[in-house]
């Protein structure tokens, strides 16, 4: 199975970037991930663009959903909702068909102490993954709060919450 992996955020040493290389470092066997990290360089989302030729970059990231058997995303909440860019690489995803039926889960990084906990991130990201007729894959869908101190070189250390994210990426195996 082909994993793609998607962090919905550009900070450099982000939480969700490290939840996401934890989870290509523990990919059962049978699961070969790649991840995506051209969301910086995604133009503007314009209907009008959204057409032959494509901008290179939405090119890019339609064929990365296209090849790839299952996406997991992870994504910080902003302002009580997704981050504008996130909700910008999804708005692509909707015209070319790529995510239709797709298997797809989140794994929800936020503290329990950030304000909704990442509650409006993943309710809007539902939302859209719903719109964009994906087949949500509830059981591979994690809450692992995940601070600072439990990343270390861009991975997730702590032995306990290693365990969880293996576990939503085994669950999204055996579903794809």
């Amino acid at each position: 199975m082909q994993l793609l992996l998607i962090s919905g955020s550009l900070r450099a040493g982000s939480s969700n970037a490290a939840v996401l290389a934890t989870a290509a470092a523990l990919a059962p066997e049978g699961v070969t991930t790649t991840t995506y990290d051209g969301m910086a360089g995604l133009p503007h989302f314009n209907p009008d663009d959204d057409r032959d030729p494509l901008p290179g970059p939405v090119a890019e990231l339609r064929a990365a959903i296209g090849a790839a058997s299952a996406v997991l995303f992870c994504t910080p909440e902003y302002a009580g909702a997704l981050p504008g860019s996130f909700k910008n690489l999804l708005d692509w995803t909707i015209g070319g068909g790529e995510m239709y039926q797709k298997p797809v889960a989140w794994i929800n990084a936020s503290s329990v102490a950030a304000p909704t906990g990442g509650a409006g991130a993943h309710d809007s990201l539902r939302s859209v993954l719903t719109y964009a007729g994906t087949k949500i894959v509830e059981d591979a869908c994690a809450r692992v709060p995940v601070v600072r101190a439990a990343v270390e070189d861009g991975l997730v250390t702590d032995p306990e919450i290693r365990a969880r994210i293996a576990e939503a990426v085994t669950a999204l195996r055996d579903f794809a």
